[in-house]
């Protein structure tokens, strides 16, 4: 992964792939569906002058195994629990993108105590209202084409798997974000495929929380627009 050396966890029935970079106070990154850790190359060099970074490639992502079972948000923040805890990380920041936004909140509201403040980039709460349609309905076409070829392929089953990460809910409801009580920054494009509506009523549910919409920007201004993105992570973490 750009330069960097991929280490192993074992979560059970599937072997997790993180990279464990720098030192300091640790700064987890969870990148997007269908992506891996590679999506924060403009991130991890400024990031490590501060922190000590840890990018985790989900499960049936990047260099990570899916298992035997699926894929699911639940999943996915137990193998990131499992992850940390064998890195010794008992409590880091926590930066998700996307689907990695939204799995920082489950992972946040399952274990609490792990985290200190959270970041979430581009996040949702519901799939298809939170989701401009134009962008969610041909995911939902999309998967249901995989749907039918998973049957006969084993890649087209992955595929399917990992979009219907982006189908299903995971579990989380607006009236649960009441309980992300740590420092919370969102991060949205002024274009973003996440309605604007869905990034203003998830802000208003979290009680510490404050918003950043960067101008002109779309769902990918952390690859796009890389200053702006990490001056704003580094500030916000460093209480500026």
């Amino acid at each position: 992964m750009f330069g960097y050396q991929a280490e192993f966890v074992d979560c059970g029935d599937a072997r997790i792939a993180c990279y464990d970079i720098g030192r300091g106070k640790p700064l987890v990154l969870l990148h997007g569906n269908g992506e891996d850790s590679a999506y924060w190359k403009a991130q991890v060099p400024e990031f490590t002058r501060f922190y000590r970074v840890i990018a985790v490639d989900s499960r049936g992502h990047g260099a990570s195994e899916s298992g035997a079972h699926g894929l699911s948000f639940d999943q996915m923040a137990q193998d990131l629990k499992t992850v940390l805890d064998a890195r010794g990380v008992k409590k880091a920041h926590i930066l998700g993108f996307s689907d990695g936004g939204n799995l920082a909140i489950k992972f946040a509201l399952t274990y609490p105590a792990y985290v200190d403040k959270l970041i979430l980039n581009g996040a949702n709460i519901e799939m298809f209202g939170g989701i401009k349609p134009h962008i969610q309905l041909p995911v939902y076409a999309g998967y249901g084409v995989l749907a039918v070829l998973g049957c006969l392929s084993k890649k087209a089953a992955r595929k399917r798997d990992v979009m219907g990460l982006m189908v299903h809910p995971y579990g989380v409801g607006m009236d649960d974000l009441a309980r992300l009580t740590m420092p919370t920054l969102i991060i949205v494009g002024e274009h973003d495929m996440v309605r604007a509506s869905q990034t203003k009523e998830m802000a208003a549910r979290i009680p510490h929380c404050r918003v950043e919409v960067f101008r002109d920007g779309d769902h990918f201004v952390a690859a796009k627009q890389p200053s702006r993105f990490n001056r704003t992570v580094i500030e916000f973490l460093l209480g500026r």
